[in-house]
Parts: structure tokens; sequence; C-alpha cells
């Protein structure tokens, strides 16, 4: 359903096949998901930025999870911008959207104005953890920041960690509609090639940044020319048929792939959604004795908590907080 002049396809990730190339992928397009995340906090435009690419690779790789499943997005740098973090949480029930939610922390007197927004993050790592709920243990896999940016640090994470060749072209910024304000808008298409039993891998080192592994280390020749193909067709999209005020997924996917038998499945709808709550803050401070809470409490007498996601502030009495708590809250 689409309100006012909202775009029919905005806030969706559409997954596809292309038969003839044995690859799978998937078309995202965020609007007012972006806006409501970046909306909660007061970045410069630099970090937003990066924040809206996180956003929109967090979109595309947790259509994948399943439902009430949880996958998170992390990069910790020494760079200006040391923490970028980002949550999908998989749909309810079927037929239900998934939920993101994002922030940064930044060094708010480092200068920000490089030629590459990636050079504000510096060196660290990137990390995609899942998390299957109760009783699972969660999944975490970590690689180096590499690449020049953060869509090329997860086709790394990918290459690396699950032997999957993966190719991300992305598109944001700021967009005006006739008639409308500026907003933040984003796109992007993600490729994979489908995962055999034994990925085919060469040599003992790769051939990406500080030898990691990329897709053409994992590919067998028959199926190297199947993915050049595809990603030479992928080269040929442009930054407007992307973000796609007028052009929808299925349209791009005929313009990009026609002879690749794109084959398209239901699309998944995606909101802004954050699951704070003055319960979940009480149970992450039961772990503390009366004199841990005590360090924490302000000089007015209580302990507060401001959420990094949504920006949501929590004031408790500090004699209701840890495990040593002496009264319970008021209902």
């Amino acid at each position: 359903m689409t309100t006012g002049t909202q775009i029919a396809w905005d806030d969706t990730v559409l997954p596809f096949q292309l038969d003839a190339s044995d690859i799978r992928g998937r078309v995202a397009r965020l609007d007012g998901v972006l806006e409501n995340v970046l909306k909660q906090h007061d970045y410069p435009p630099q970090v937003e930025a990066l924040v809206a690419e996180m956003a929109l690779l967090t979109a595309l790789i947790g259509q994948t999870i399943k439902l009430r499943w949880k996958l998170s997005l992390q990069v910790r740098s020494d760079g200006p911008v040391r923490i970028l973090a980002t949550d999908y949480y998989g749909p309810t029930a079927e037929g239900e959207p998934g939920q993101i939610r994002a922030y940064a922390s930044y060094d708010k007197d480092a200068p920000l104005d490089v030629g590459n927004i990636f050079d504000l993050v510096g060196k660290g790592y990137f990390a995609i953890l899942i998390d299957q709920g109760q009783d699972m243990a969660p999944y975490q896999g970590i690689t180096p920041l590499a690449g020049g940016s953060l869509s090329s640090c997860a086709e790394t994470y990918f290459a690396q960690s699950e032997q999957i060749p993966t190719r991300f072209a992305l598109s944001y910024g700021r967009s005006t509609l006739p008639g409308e304000e500026s907003a933040w808008r984003a796109g992007g298409v993600m490729l994979q090639h489908m995962p055999k039993a034994s990925p085919h891998v060469t040599g003992e080192g790769g051939s990406g940044d500080a030898g990691l592994l990329a897709a053409t280390d994992i590919l067998s020749e028959d199926e190297g020319e199947n993915w050049t193909r595809a990603n030479v067709l992928l080269d040929t999209v442009d930054d407007l048929e992307l973000i796609g005020p007028t052009v929808s997924p299925t349209e791009l996917l005929t313009r990009l792939f026609h002879e690749e038998q794109p084959r398209v499945y239901e699309a998944t709808g995606v909101r802004f959604g954050c699951t704070c709550s003055e319960e979940r803050v009480r149970t992450s401070l039961s772990i503390y004795s009366a004199k841990d809470i005590a360090h924490m409490t302000t000089d007015e007498g209580t302990v507060t908590a401001d959420c990094q996601f949504c920006g949501a502030h929590y004031t408790f009495a500090p004699n209701t907080l840890g495990f040593e708590a002496t009264d319970k809250p008021d209902a």
C-alpha cells in the first residue's frame, strides 16, 4: 500500500534469480526507512552517508534471514567514525515487514572533509552477527576493513567467511521529487553466485586486499564466466536507476539482465523499528550490584539511559535496579 506520493516499491526488498547464470540476488529501495533512521540523530552529512550505506547493506543481506531472527552489521575502527551498527529484525509473521535500526559513534572534533568517506573509518573490522533466538548460539563472522567502501567490506566478508561470491551496486543520497522537500533515498542490487557443496578455491591466499579472498578465487572457470558476465551487466546501471523514483525493481532487472532470464519472488517490506524498552534496560542492568548502581546514579538521584538507536530516554530509581534491588519498580 502507498500513501500520498509514496512510491509503491519504496522500502521493499525484491529477491530474484538469474536462471541462465546460476546467480541469485536482491533489489532494495529505502525511502521512509532511511529518513526515520537518520532523523533520530543529528549526524554530519558524511556520517549520514555511511549510515545510509550500512542500512542499505543490512536490508539487502537481512532479507534472507528467517522469521524472528536478528541480523546485525557492525564496523569498529580507529578512525573518526569509530562505530557503525545496524540491526535487521526478521518479520514476526509471513507477510509482515522486517525492521531496521542504525546508529554511528564518531569523533565530533575530527575533520570530516575527505575525498572518500570510507577514509573516516580507518583500520578495524567488519562483522556480521546472526541471532537465531533463545537456546541457540549466535553466529559471528569478522573480516578486516578493506576495499575502499563498506560494500567492498561486505563482499570480502562473503568471500572470506562464507566463500560465496558476492557483489553490491549501491546508490544513496538526498533526492528531491517534484513538489516535495529533499529527503534521503537509497537503492541497490546484490548478486550472489549460488553456493556449491565444495567451493573452488585457488592457491593458498586470495587476490583481494591484504591477501583476502575475492570472488574470482572461489569460482571455477565456467562459473567465473557466468559471474563476469553478470557483473559486466550490473556495471551498466546508473545511480538514478538504483535509487529508482521512476524505475521499478522489476523494470530494472529486465533492463540489466534480460538475457540472463531473471525470475522474481515475493518482495519483503522493511520499516524503521527499535526494540528498546524500559524492561530491556532493567534487564541489562540486572547484573550490577548496589555499589555499581550507586556509581551510575546522577546528582539528581536517578539512573538514566539513552537508546543509541532511537534516542529514547529512560529514568530509573536506583533502588529498583540491579540484583540487590530493594524495591520493585512502580507499576
